[in-house]
């Protein structure tokens, strides 16, 4: 049966993008206003039109869809993740404080595409005290514009759903007007750190989620591979025995693509693992903070490698100052996660490419929907609109890898439009680039060589 037709507003990397694809869907278009996040997006998702525009600056409906080359097909759903930061003083209206104008340009959006459904993300805090203000009042702009929202609404663990991280995001489902609403996805698993299950959790069986050992246990580690110094990607052979999670993270069995159409890449090639070199002081106090335990003088939380990773966040953009956020520090090794470790802990499988510095790809992990999650809620749409979407018989080949170390100002030339304000080094990604492609050089001579 034909795939259901999807649009990724506010996409970032593609967290959303891929649980969608992974749950059937066909995703054809995705507006990110950063153009390093775009160049990333393009080049997992080489079939996806990516549009590096602000859904405020002028972009409409019929836009898309001219882009898209979607001409008059129906859209399936419409999902994304809007950024809302002010809340107003009592007596006036939330949604008019200019800071949310992005929710209001998301609800405009999914009326003009004449989406079926639509799914909203964000944070849980909107749920909580006055907050709940904001989403009484989103829920009347979305009945004015002809949808009806699922009541009441969500607040979705990432761990209950395969996930080895805490991550609680708040989740809006709606549907056009006429349209039967879809249903909440029920937890597929138990929190491994939970010692006492929910009467929910308990009451359905559920089977224990993975844990961070399980999702990184046989990752090589890095500290031993000095190529990784110089570069974000090496093809190594001494990964350990796979768990059940981290054989589906390395798409060992056809099962693990899902619905998702399958990549044509080298699972023996370990990326997104630019090192990071810590100091002697800091590694010994990593070694002696306790697992689950956050060391004190830089904050960073220990992994358990019987438990779950804390919430991976982003840190901030270009324009507030580029701060990254902390990365974990890894359960066995006195080191923080490198990106692919961040990534295995939020469901990325290893295909999935992210930017090569270390802050843009964190930054990505940290602003994504975890896909397990994602795919979740999309399975909940699927079913409510009755199709069956199959496997794809087409395979895709990923984008170029130039896309992967473009920085702000390259990224923004590629897609043609201007960058946004940052006081990030905009050379860091040209830098990172010109160190991948000496040290790919000099391991491609002496592999000439040796053979």
């Amino acid at each position: 049966m034909t795939r259901p037709i999807g649009i990724d507003l506010f996409a970032g990397a593609g967290g959303l993008s891929l649980g969608f694809e992974q749950a059937g869907f066909d995703v054809r278009a995705a507006v990110e206003i950063d153009p390093v996040h775009c160049a990333v997006h393009k080049f997992n998702f080489p079939n996806c039109t990516v549009i590096s525009q602000s859904v405020a600056d002028g972009l409409t409906g019929r836009d898309i869809r001219k882009r898209a080359g979607l001409d008059d097909a129906e859209i399936d759903c419409v999902f994304g993740g809007a950024p809302c930061q002010g809340f107003s003083l009592i007596g006036q209206r939330v949604l008019d404080d200019p800071r949310n104008r992005l929710v209001l340009e998301f609800v405009r959006l999914v009326a003009e595409l004449g989406a079926k459904y639509f799914v909203f993300e964000n944070v849980k805090g909107l749920t909580v005290g006055t907050h709940r203000k904001f989403l009484d009042e989103l829920v009347a702009a979305f009945d004015e514009v002809g949808y009806s929202v699922r009541l009441p609404w969500r607040v979705l663990d990432a761990a209950e759903y395969g996930v080895p991280q805490h991550r609680e995001r708040l989740f809006l489902l709606g549907a056009r007007k006429g349209l039967p609403l879809p249903e909440y996805p029920l937890p597929i698993t138990r929190a491994a750190d939970d010692r006492a299950a929910d009467d929910r959790a308990a009451a359905l069986d559920l089977p224990t989620g993975p844990t961070c050992e399980e999702a990184l246990g046989d990752l090589p580690n890095v500290d031993l591979v000095e190529d990784l110094k110089a570069t974000d990607a090496v093809f190594l052979d001494d990964y350990d025995v796979p768990s059940a999670y981290a054989r589906e993270m390395r798409c060992l069995s056809n099962d693990a693509w899902h619905l998702g159409y399958v990549r044509r890449w080298n699972p023996a090639r370990l990326t997104s693992s630019w090192r990071t070199e810590h100091t002697d002081i800091s590694q010994r106090r990593f070694t002696e903070t306790q697992p689950g335990a956050v060391e004190p003088i830089s904050r960073f939380y220990k992994l358990s490698p019987n438990g779950l990773s804390n919430t991976l966040r982003a840190g901030t953009d270009g324009a507030r100052g580029a701060f990254t956020s902390p990365r974990p520090i890894h359960y066995k090794y006195p080191r923080c996660v490198t990106v692919r470790e961040m990534a295995r802990l939020h469901g990325f499988p290893d295909w999935f490419r992210l930017h090569a510095t270390k802050w843009h790809g964190a930054r990505q992990i940290g602003n994504a929907v975890p896909p397990p999650l994602g795919r979740a809620v999309a399975g909940a749409v699927v079913r409510v609109l009755g199709c069956k979407p199959s496997r794809p018989r087409r395979y895709l080949t990923l984008g170029d890898e130039a896309l992967l170390y473009m920085d702000l100002s390259e990224a923004a030339r590629h897609f043609g439009v201007e960058p946004p304000a940052s006081r990030r080094d905009r050379k860091s990604g040209a830098r990172k680039r010109k160190q991948h492609e000496t040290e790919a050089a000099r391991l491609a001579a002496l592999e000439a060589a040796s053979g």
